[in-house]
């Protein structure tokens, strides 16, 4: 019954506020049990119930009644409307979920009879409630209650009315009721699902009896993985999925890659071998390693693609992001129904790390949108040696963290297949129809240790007693056929016998042969056939005067309209280019040569040092007007978006998206460049290393701003050292550009080059509008980027007595005091390119300086920061012979600047003036 008139009244009456929600809640439980009230509040809540009572009947909008006591009737329907809304949100918390039993269920006391004061003989009436089942329609609500308890509290515990969105919450509410789960499956299709069990279980028994000891995180406990994923993979076969792109950690990887992947065993077995050598440069270890294979189903292929995956697990979360967000952006029609993403999560991990939680507060915006992912959760209800839910999380489950953007959620009870292949489509359902992330529960165990070289006896002995005497989901899934007549012993035995064949054979060649591994970890993209020219000064003058021309219906900002017409002033060459001016059209550039780029970052569109203003918002509106995007007869696309407040998921995707796709100029800024320490992960393990240790390629350019500005500890350094210490066997590139044709020039060189590494610039922050670090027009078209920038003042060789080097904003202050001082007898040379060292061109400069002795170099940064340590070594092996270098800086610190501003000053001044003085300091 509607309860209109307590809210009327609530609504009028001075009860207002938190007091209403106080008063609803008694009349809630009053209409439920009036005699748990205090009488005054059953008298009241008498006359308000009295006075609706009267307008249902009246309104004739009421349920079919067979009772002479309306009262009695209506009082029953609304107490069965709220046990099924009880089953609904709460018929969860008792499901059979564990496969040991190792926790006690809930008590749940609104899932109860007793509860609603309803007996058997209650709920013999006839009813007429919104629950679907085979007819839309049960003969009894005896029969409703104890379908609700075998929907709802079955193998399969269901989490959605957390879920904000009502068309989402109805569709699940009626997926769930509307199907019976026991007949949706044939018997061919059963079969299929015991033959994936077999397969994935006897692997792992033939690799601990070949390879004892070695460590392979078996996938023993939840061999229900494989045929989900199968699952998967044959849906998507069914629409126009075209790519299947997979994340997942060790657990159960090399199982995957075989009975998935179709990975052969003998490659497998090799790489357990001592004689293996990967292809790659290191290596990595088997179960880090991704894959590559294409499926056919039907009259198509359908592309697998596992990535690669370090030992910090969730981190490949945000990077299959990244590459599936590729795929989407290569197709002739964005369609998000052509790629999937599939990530494979551990139980402990996606509680405990935080890279979930940013790769979900991400996964709806605009730029990272890659249309929902199907999460999977390998529960095996412990984390390396800790089980104890109360030490794993905070949360009663392991996928809580999915609510945060209201994900439905699906545990499912491993050791029921058909239960967890019914979730699966539901799943798949879900996210094909609402474009939104969905989590499956795989709520199972871990048979063996950690990896087989753990005894988990040691610190789970009861959890480990009862998975010693637990059946495995194969024998248990076998009996349950053979119960049902579906298959018989001999059919299984053959089954059996053929598989263990297939692996003796493999292994028996891998004996014989001892092959050569090939991990098939090649990346599959669109290539795109771009032809490149060198754009004349008329070409480059037009490009600058279309991006930089802002229709009149457009309402700029003061200060941006100013910004636009200075830069208008500079492609005409009344002006020198600005930093700003130089980036934006190194991307309009390539835009028109049919080049795409994609930037984002936090603020990026504007930047954080108001220099970039790439995206106009219109000051009357609000609408915005992205002036690359409207270059005439432009070929490629431009892509910029201001990122969520995050480093490491984003940093991680668009490391997936350009290791993906290596054609398009893929640009993350951080805002200051010390935000990078919080995606130091993604730095170390994927972006310095993903080519040597799996043979990725990728392009991705991370500008850091850096720069001793006087702004305290946080904000002056992006950690050169870092990236340096990094820096080996040309894995990546590391420059400090100095004036805007610097940052013009490399920028393009990044994309057009046929070398592809990732590329560090520590970009500068008060340079971006420091006069002497811009640049003619001329100096855009005719020049190429220096690695090293020689001296520029007219001084004779003959006078000199020292030499600087240095890099970055340093070299503006050592410029103008020495103009200041009216020196002749110092050099200052640019490095601007710092690995890999240009060995060749520094050694012809040097040929100008072979009769100096004295060499410095001069930093901002710490002695233990920044790019002494490193660059030393590489200047002592080629200065001439007999010559001394010494270092000017700040000593050595645990802090990367004082955060005094007069003490900054005072510092800077000194290692300038000790700079251009040196040779006159005796020792």
């Amino acid at each position: 019954m509607k309860d209109t008139k307590i809210t009327s009244w609530l609504n009028s009456s001075y009860l207002s506020g938190d007091n209403q929600t106080y008063i609803q809640s008694l009349y809630d439980t009053f209409l439920v049990n009036p005699n748990s009230v205090e009488k005054e509040w059953r008298i009241f809540f008498s006359k308000i119930y009295n006075e609706e009572l009267k307008k249902e009947q009246l309104s004739k909008k009421k349920y079919h009644i067979n009772t002479t006591d309306p009262y009695a009737t209506i009082l029953k329907k609304y107490k069965i409307s709220q046990l099924v809304d009880a089953f609904r949100k709460d018929g969860h918390k008792n499901a059979r979920l564990d496969p040991l039993n190792l926790y006690q269920k809930q008590t749940i006391p609104n899932l109860n009879l007793n509860y609603y004061n309803l007996s058997e003989t209650d709920l013999c009436i006839d009813n007429n409630v919104n629950f679907f089942e085979k007819n839309n329609q049960l003969s009894s609500t005896t029969d409703l209650y104890q379908n609700l308890k075998k929907i709802y509290c079955n193998s399969i515990g269901f989490e959605y009315m957390h879920i904000e969105d009502n068309k989402e919450k109805i569709w699940i509410q009626n997926y769930i009721e509307r199907f019976v789960k026991e007949h949706f499956l044939n018997k061919e299709e059963k079969r299929k699902i015991l033959k994936k069990l077999i397969y994935a279980e006897e692997l792992e028994i033939f690799l601990s009896k070949k390879f004892p000891g070695a460590k392979r995180f078996s996938l023993e406990g939840s061999e229900t993985l494989i045929p989900m994923l199968h699952e998967i993979i044959n849906y998507s076969g069914s629409l126009q999925v075209s790519d299947i792109l997979f994340g997942m950690a060790h657990r159960g990887r090399l199982n995957v890659l075989i009975n998935v992947f179709g990975k052969k065993e003998r490659n497998l077995f090799n790489e357990f071998s001592n004689s293996y050598q990967d292809h790659f440069k290191s290596g990595d270890v088997k179960y880090h390693l991704g894959y590559h294979s294409k499926i056919k189903y039907n009259d198509k292929f359908i592309n697998l693609i596992l990535k690669c995956n370090p030992s910090h697990l969730e981190i490949i979360n945000p990077v299959v992001m990244g590459c599936s967000r590729a795929y989407l952006d290569m197709l002739n029609k964005y369609d998000t129904n052509k790629i999937l993403s599939v990530v494979i999560h551990g139980d402990a991990s996606i509680a405990g790390q935080g890279i979930v939680q940013e790769t979900l507060n991400m996964s709806q915006t605009q730029g990272y949108n890659v249309g929902g992912s199907i999460h999977l959760v390998i529960n095996n209800q412990i984390g390396f040696t800790t089980s104890d839910k109360k030490n794993l999380r905070s949360s009663d489950y392991c996928t809580d963290i999915a609510k945060i953007i209201n994900c439905p959620i699906f545990h499912v009870n491993a050791d029921d297949p058909e239960a967890a292949i019914f979730v699966t489509r539901m799943a798949l359902d879900f996210r094909f129809n609402f474009k939104r992330d969905v989590f499956i529960d795989l709520v199972c165990y871990r048979r063996r240790g950690h990896n087989e070289a753990d005894d988990p006896n040691v610190t789970q002995p009861i959890m480990y007693q009862k998975i010693n005497k637990h059946p495995t989901v194969q024998k248990i899934y076998r009996n349950h056929l053979i119960l049902k007549n579906i298959i018989n012993k001999n059919y299984y035995n053959k089954i059996k016998y053929e598989n263990k064949c297939k692996l003796e054979e493999e292994y028996s060649f891998f004996i014989r042969h001892k092959i050569n591994n090939i991990n098939k970890n090649k990346k599959y993209k669109i290539k795109q056939n771009i032809e490149i020219k060198k754009l004349s000064f008329k070409e480059l003058k037009n490009i600058g005067i279309s991006i930089n021309t802002i229709p009149y219906e457009i309402d700029m900002h003061p200060k941006v309209r100013k910004i636009y017409q200075d830069r208008l002033e500079m492609i005409h060459g009344r002006k020198k280019i600005d930093w700003g001016t130089a980036e934006n059209l190194a991307y309009a550039s390539l835009v028109s040569q049919g080049i795409s780029c994609r930037l984002s970052g936090e603020d990026i569109s504007r930047g954080t040092f108001f220099h970039r203003h790439s995206v106009i918002h219109d000051q009357s509106n609000g609408s915005i007007y992205i002036p690359i995007k409207n270059i005439k007869n432009k070929k490629g696309k431009f892509y910029i978006w201001d990122s969520v407040l995050s480093e490491e998921s984003v940093l991680a995707f668009e490391y997936g998206y350009s290791s993906t796709n290596n054609d398009i100029l893929t640009v993350w800024e951080a805002q200051f460049g010390d935000f990078a320490n919080v995606a130091q992960v993604v730095i170390d393990q994927f972006i310095c290393s993903g080519e040597q240790k799996w043979g990725y390629k990728c392009g991705l350019v991370m500008l850091l701003p850096h720069g001793y500005e006087g702004q305290g500890p946080e904000h002056s350094s992006a950690r050169l050292e870092r990236y340096l210490q990094l820096a080996a066997e040309d894995n990546i590139i590391i420059c400090i550009p100095s004036t805007s044709a610097q940052i013009y020039h490399i920028l393009r060189c990044q994309v057009l080059k046929s070398l592809t590494k990732p590329l560090i610039i520590m970009s500068p922050k008060s340079l971006l509008r420091h006069p002497l670090s811009f640049s003619d027009f001329t100096e855009l078209q005719h020049k190429n980027f220096l690695a090293i920038i020689d001296e520029i003042d007219s001084i004779p060789v003959e006078f000199l007595k020292q030499v600087i080097f240095c890099s970055g904003k340093i070299y503006y202050d050592l410029l103008q005091q020495r103009r200041i001082n009216k020196q002749n007898d110092t050099a200052i040379i640019r490095i601007e390119k710092l690995y890999p060292f240009p060995k060749m061109l520094f050694s012809q400069i040097m040929l100008s300086y072979t009769n100096v002795l004295n060499f410095i170099w001069c930093q901002e940064e710490p002695c233990n920061q920044g790019a002494w340590n490193y660059i030393q070594p590489n200047l002592q092996k080629l200065l001439p012979i007999n010559s001394s270098l010494k270092y000017i800086g700040r000593p050595a610190s645990s802090s990367p600047a004082v955060g005094n501003f007069y003490i900054h000053q005072k510092q800077q001044k000194e290692i300038v003036n000790n700079a251009l003085n040196t040779y006159l300091i005796k020792g």
